[in-house]
């Protein structure tokens, strides 16, 4: 356990970030190494890989459900030196995470087949993408019990431990994704197909090595005599997390929406965008990962009854987001092409692609500031102001995009403006309310000198 009450605000939140950013970096690998080995098998399978992955969008909405949840309500036991409160709430987010598990093992053969048909008019790529997912849903289903045991150790400090089996795992999908997918050594190809099982033995390999850490190594959470599910603190996670996974489930209906308007543009389109989009995704994790520190330091602090390092935090994230941002918006506007370059040779894929991130990484500033609020949100247990900014960043971006995609001026380009100035939008009124609950805290505790000591 690893105590975040003590101790400079910066070097707390450094300490998190750092081996997360690394940690979340491994995990987006698994789909950027598909991407660079199911990129020589041609367009149309690379934009069944990037249409089909989207739906991890979905897993991970469902996963931050019990993620979120776990750790805003651990988090502030762990700061009241109560270990055998966070150890109950750690068994009943094993259940949880069990539960989900079993949950998409039995519903996710039912969804496929209905989002390949929304998301593409080619029966090549929905052919391809039906054959990816028939491997790669084991793996997403299992990493509700993986989630469950990352955040537990999340709201005890402790990510280096995770940071390092979620580095095994990607260097296994590394070495098993050009073997399954192209045959080398087995002399039999998997195509596409091979993609996904390499990714899910790739997660078998990691919830194995969790579960010996766990059980074997760790000295503050345990799994000795599991206590039997109880439903009422199920509830109290599903009521701080489903608001939080609904935020990501936005992104999903976001991506969803992306494909739906531009699947006319063709599979060159849809496979710039696709890996444009997750280029992005893995340029901009350090600045995710600052935010996804801070539901421990800020639960942790709340517990312990340290207001002020609750403040100090806020906005101490906030500069470092904007100097992070600022040097990963110079990455994305560099050279764009040369990013795309690694996954398509093809002139319309890196000229779709590299116009998505040279317009999208405009967002980095201004997502920085809804990571770092949202953050706030998820360590003081009052999730719904994220939803309430995520949602209006998707009717933002939504009813313009689908009135433009009904005139002579839709294109791709003016897509990512909207998307732009969305997000622009969804920054200052997180902003605002970030501060609204800062304010309400410091109340509920008696201390309204807070309001003074906060960010403008």
């Amino acid at each position: 356990m690893k105590d975040l009450t003590q101790g400079s605000v910066y070097r707390q939140i450094i300490s998190q970030a750092v081996p997360m950013t690394i940690g979340m970096l491994v995990q987006t690998l698994y789909i950027l190494v598909d991407l660079y080995f199911v990129a020589g098998l041609g367009t149309d399978a690379l934009a069944a890989v990037v249409s089909s992955a989207n739906l991890m969008f979905l897993v991970i909405a469902l996963t931050q459900v019990l993620s979120v949840g776990l750790v805003a309500l651990m988090a502030p036991a762990v700061g009241a030196k109560n270990p055998a409160e966070a150890n109950r709430l750690f068994h009943q987010g094993v259940w949880l995470g069990l539960a989900g598990t079993a949950g998409l093992f039995l519903l996710g053969p039912f969804l496929v087949e209905p989002y390949l048909h929304s998301v593409s008019s080619s029966e090549a790529v929905i052919l391809l993408s039906q054959q990816y997912l028939n491997w790669f849903l084991p793996g997403l289903a299992l990493q509700f019990v993986s989630v469950a045991l990352v955040a537990a150790l999340r709201a005890t400090g402790n990510v280096q431990s995770t940071m390092k089996i979620q580095l095994l795992t990607v260097v296994l999908n590394i070495v098993l994704a050009p073997v399954l997918i192209n045959g080398w050594l087995t002399g039999y190809a998997m195509g596409v197909a091979g993609a996904g099982l390499a990714s899910t033995l790739s997660v078998i390999a990691g919830l194995v090595l969790l579960l010996f850490y766990v059980i074997k190594q760790e000295l503050y959470l345990h799994l000795r005599q599991m206590q039997k599910p109880d439903f009422k603190v199920w509830r109290r996670v599903l009521a701080i997390g489903c608001p939080a996974g609904a935020e990501f489930l936005m992104m999903f209906a976001f991506s969803a929406l992306v494909y739906i308007l531009i699947k006319d543009f063709g599979s060159a389109a849809q496979a710039g965008f696709g890996a444009g989009m997750r280029l992005v995704q893995a340029i901009s994790l350090p600045g995710v990962a600052i935010a996804f520190s801070l539901p421990a330091v800020f639960g942790q602090n709340l517990g312990a009854g340290r207001l002020d390092r609750i403040t100090a935090s806020f906005s101490a994230a906030l500069k470092m987001q904007l100097v992070v941002m600022g040097l990963l918006f110079l990455v994305c506007q560099l050279n764009p092409a040369w990013l795309i370059g690694f996954f398509s040779a093809d002139a319309d894929v890196r000229s779709a692609g590299s116009d998505f991130i040279q317009i999208i990484s405009w967002n980095f500033f201004a997502s920085g500031v809804v990571l770092t609020c949202s953050g706030l949100f998820q360590g003081l247990g009052n999730t719904l102001p994220g939803l309430a900014s995520s949602v209006t960043r998707l009717l933002l971006f939504a009813l313009p995009a689908v009135w433009l995609s009904q005139t002579t001026a839709f294109s791709l380009h003016n897509l990512w403006l909207i998307s732009v100035l969305s997000v622009v939008v969804q920054a200052v009124f997180s902003f605002v309310l970030a501060r609204r609950q800062l304010i309400k805290t410091g109340r509920v505790a008696g201390s309204p000198e807070l309001k003074e000591s906060l960010p403008s």
